[in-house]
């Protein structure tokens, strides 16, 4: 069988093609970035108590009407109850002095029966100010996010397997116009029940374009491009993304703006159909030689190369491989059908886990790092960037085993140290964290790679999709993890460095995948290494190749 990279070496690496679909693909995950997170502001808690209506009182009796409370040492006012407004109302009109005529302490209080008033100094208004997710409806806020990421979990299920069956172009627009149609709707939720609604659906569409924008460029690039998209093209489009969205947010400061100002990027996406191709290395899995010749010669044409007269004459898939699996029916029961291939499958469902729930969980959280929402999520945006970098370097001079071990040690440690640092010490906490994110993310980018290259074409997609599903299990619980620091304050970081460090003995027992083709068969991925120490390189291994190597 004709090796795909071979075939098409004639090609080049960085013609007029090349550079067309790269930018175009990093472009098309860009939305991802500020979408994926628009909750850390959508669903921000503001100051609030309870409103006190118009009243009969005297000054000093509406000052006091709201008890004190210590939060955290800070004197502040309950946000959840009040003094029961009758008996205020009463002692205000015999002209009773509150706090010298009167003991606070001694008034029966009340909930906040007649709603709440909500601080603008930093938002006009969110989601909990709208619906009023604040006290006894807390519980909805986290929630909130936790049904976005469960549509996340979903559509990253179905459209892996989706795309490795009807394409990847397909299924790209699909879910960008699922993502932008849903996105755009929330502004019109009339309540909390019908914006959860929308926004699990959106969550259809979120990510899943990612995941298979994602595929399709590792399938068409090759060498050295291949490498900078896979660990750094795409993952800087959704990091910038990510840097944009608190500037966006600080400008449109009403939910609903906020949205809209998300949501009107996705039009000048329909453009692209025309100019993004389908993956031929998918076409070709299928059979569908013709149509792959045809992006080929087109891409020969846009590069100004002469192609062969024939291009891919005795490609054909492995005739054990189209007996064993026939054409166009491979789905995830593939992943774990043997044992090599499942106890590969089972750890990585672990890896991805982790990661995703410490990448969330830290990105979720940044509205508690600073006392400037915007700033904090700036830069846990701005620490991808060197992170996307070191996993690119990583993935064209290290074994991918040693980079993911060592990373997720550097991540879970540094999550530990926090709760060394003393309370005086708040920025060395912030900055600990923010190496946290950093390990994680940089993880985040090469186990992307790193599952891309261990599994055949015919299952590429729908093991990405598939270990991204399982990673969403990870991100839907991410926001209550957060919620374990009302009990003990450090107890989300320990669970995430634990699960880090866990992840990365595990991690010893994956397959090695540098230095090594893609496999475009099951049968090849079978004959691949397992349980070798990452520690010891082979000649093989000198050098960057798989999806990275100068000449595929």
């Amino acid at each position: 069988m004709q090796d795909y990279d071979d075939t098409t070496a004639f090609l080049g690496q960085w013609g007029r093609f090349q550079q067309i679909v790269f930018f175009l693909l990093c472009v098309s995950v860009m939305p991802n970035g500020f979408g994926a997170f628009s909750v850390v502001f959508l669903t921000d808690i503001p100051g609030h108590h309870c409103l006190v209506p118009e009243v009969n009182l005297t000054q000093d009796w509406r000052n006091a009407t709201i008890p004190i409370e210590v939060v955290d040492g800070k004197r502040e006012l309950s946000r959840c109850s009040r003094y029961r407004l009758d008996v205020v109302r009463n002692l205000s009109a015999q002209g009773l002095i509150p706090g010298r005529d009167v003991n606070l302490t001694d008034l029966e209080q009340e909930g906040c029966v007649d709603g709440w008033i909500y601080s603008k100094d930093i938002y006009q208004s969110t989601i909990v100010s709208e619906f009023d997710l604040v006290c006894s409806d807390q519980w909805k806020q986290p929630l909130t996010s936790t049904v976005n990421f469960l549509g996340v979990l979903f559509g990253s299920f179905f459209s892996g397997q989706l795309s490795d069956r009807f394409g990847r172009k397909p299924v790209l627009f699909a879910t960008m116009a699922v993502q932008t149609i849903f996105s755009f709707s929330l502004m019109f939720s009339p309540s909390w029940t019908v914006f959860s609604i929308i926004l699990f659906i959106n969550g259809l569409g979120q990510i899943s374009n990612y995941v298979t924008a994602f595929v399709l460029g590792t399938e068409i690039l090759t060498g050295n491009v291949r490498v900078i998209f896979s660990s750094m093209g795409a993952c800087l489009g959704f990091a910038i993304g990510y840097m944009m969205l608190p500037l966006l947010a600080y400008f449109l400061r009403d939910w609903r703006s906020l949205i809209w100002g998300i949501s009107l990027p996705g039009l000048l996406y329909i453009p692209l159909w025309w100019f993004i191709p389908e993956s031929p290395r998918w076409l070709l899995t299928q059979g569908r030689v013709a149509e792959a010749e045809t992006i080929v010669r087109k891409a020969a044409k846009m590069n100004k190369v002469e192609a062969p007269r024939v291009i891919f004459e005795d490609y054909t898939v492995h005739a054990d491989e189209k007996k064993t699996h026939p054409k166009g029916h491979h789905n995830v029961f593939n992943l774990l059908r043997t044992k090599d291939i499942r106890n590969t499958t089972v750890i990585l469902f672990l890896v991805w886990f982790t990661l995703s729930v410490g990448y969330y969980g830290l990105s979720l959280n940044t509205s508690r790092l600073h006392a400037n929402p915007y700033i904090s999520c700036f830069l846990s945006a701005a620490v991808e960037v060197p992170a996307y970098i070191s996993s690119w370097l990583a993935l064209q001079y290290l074994p991918r085993r040693l980079s993911v071990i060592f990373i997720l040690l550097f991540g879970g440690l540094s999550l530990y140290f926090i709760q060394l640092v003393p309370q005086s010490l708040s920025s060395l906490s912030v900055a600990l964290e923010m190496l946290g994110k950093f390990g994680l993310t940089t993880g985040t980018s090469l186990v992307y790679a790193y599952t891309a290259e261990i599994y055949p074409t015919v299952l590429r997609n729908t093991a990405t999709g598939t270990c991204s599903t399982v990673s969403r299990v990870g991100s839907s619980i991410a926001p209550f993890l957060l919620e374990l620091s009302h009990y003990f304050k450090y107890l989300p970081y320990i669970i995430m460095g634990t699960l880090a460090v866990v992840s990365a003995f595990a991690t010893l027992f994956l397959p090695e995948s540098f230095g090594r083709p893609l496999p475009q068969t099951i049968q090849q991925m079978h004959k691949r290494e397992s349980m070798k120490c990452p520690f010891i390189t082979r000649r093989e291994h000198s050098k960057p190749v798989v999806l990275f190597e100068s000449r595929l």
